[in-house]
């Protein structure tokens, strides 16, 4: 039988230069030391990066899903960068950690996780995705265009191997509950469930035909958790690419066209998540908008080969444009909604204690007080 590879990314915001902007290079230093030194002991090979205030851990092994040893790797790679963040005064030093000591998986301990395992194809691409100022919920709508539209997947027409489709397992992050749905027999029930991004958020993908692992994103939500705003949650993604499963192309191409998601400023508001190579991944503007970076990279016996900025590509220059624009609309709304969450997407955040305070000043309106009193100088008005 042959020996399985198992794709981890693990991620935290663990301190920000100058506000939620970037994890400066001090702290990605700080965890490539303790990753480096776990190569050919714990993991195959690994790669660090950050997408604006966010550490991204990219991790391979023969271990499996949910192993502590590499989410005790990953925990202490991100607590050494948490103790260079205070020495730095860097802002939210330490965050995404709502633990001081680890109990055996991150899950549960703040930082974000996407897994998969799988026997390694003959040629194994895989898209790793990276985000900032979002929640999981983000990836809704392109891991639906990925694996259920044929308008964005040519290949769910063309390829005989994905012709009996997909199928989704999606997780009620309130009630704490899953369900797993095919497409293309359940597309309408499907769509009625994701498009609720306050309450269901796609976990994992698989192939319809033999339950294979097509895609994984992180589903932690932070002010679960916490009971208090701590930041939106970021998430991160893993997407299997060719043979079988959407092209690399057919991937992309479901954030060609920016859509809308919350967080951004305060993770109170919704705005655009736009398309970036990794230089760009440095949301300012309204400390945004939402960041998203794709990286590809081939496995060989778990050895990372790459990766390829791809968003970089001119290509994407219109997506960014148009997500300029979309930002531009919504900012134009202010405090206001659409722009604006609605109350029961921001629990945790400060306006429900705002509005606590003004409880008591509520009062009954009067039976009466539709009817207009008689006036001296307009008439009688009844």
């Amino acid at each position: 039988m042959e020996e399985k590879i198992t794709v981890s990314v693990i991620k935290a915001d663990v301190g920000g230069l100058c506000g939620h902007t970037l994890a400066p290079i001090e702290l990605l230093d700080a965890v490539e030391y303790v990753v480096e030194n776990a190569v050919d002991e714990t993991l195959i090979d690994y790669y660090v990066t950050n997408c604006g205030d966010d550490i991204d851990i990219v991790m391979t092994h023969n271990k499996g899903t949910d192993n502590d040893e590499v989410h005790k790797l990953a925990w202490d790679a991100l607590t050494d960068a948490t103790d260079v963040a205070k020495e730095l005064k860097l802002y939210g030093a330490g965050q995404d950690l709502l633990s001081d000591s680890f109990s055996g998986n991150v899950k549960g301990l703040g930082p974000g996780c996407a897994e998969m395992e799988f026997v390694e194809r003959r040629s194994e691409p895989l898209v790793v995705f990276c985000c900032d100022k979002t929640d999981p919920a983000a990836f809704n709508l392109p891991f639906y265009k990925m694996f259920s539209s044929p308008f964005n997947t040519p290949g769910l027409v063309f390829d005989p191997s994905m012709t009996e489709g997909f199928k989704y397992e999606v997780m009620d992050i309130i009630d704490h509950k899953r369900v797993l749905m095919s497409t293309p027999v359940e597309t309408y029930s499907l769509l009625a469930l994701i498009g609720n991004l306050e309450r269901y958020a796609i976990k994992r993908v698989y192939r319809g035909r033999d339950n294979e692992i097509a895609a994984v994103a992180s589903s932690e939500k932070l002010n679960m958790m916490a009971g208090e705003y701590v930041g939106k949650d970021d998430p991160v993604a893993i997407v299997r690419a060719q043979s079988g499963f959407p092209a690399v192309g057919e991937i992309l191409e479901a954030f060609a066209n920016p859509h809308l998601v919350s967080g951004w400023m305060r993770g109170c508001h919704w705005g655009p998540m736009m398309p970036v190579g990794e230089e760009d991944a440095m949301p300012s503007r309204f400390d945004g908008p939402a960041r998203i970076m794709a990286l590809g990279f081939q496995l060989s016996k778990g050895r990372l080969v790459g990766p390829n900025d791809l968003f970089a590509d001119v290509a994407f220059d219109k997506a960014r444009d148009k997500a300029l624009e979309m930002a531009e609309m919504m900012r134009s709304m202010g405090p206001f909604q659409p722009h604006r969450l609605p109350e029961s997407m921001m629990e945790y955040t400060s306006v429900p204690k705002v509005l606590k305070t003004l409880e008591s000043r509520f009062e009954e309106i009067p039976e009466n007080n539709c009817k207009l009193e008689k006036t001296t100088d307009r008439g009688d008005l009844e």
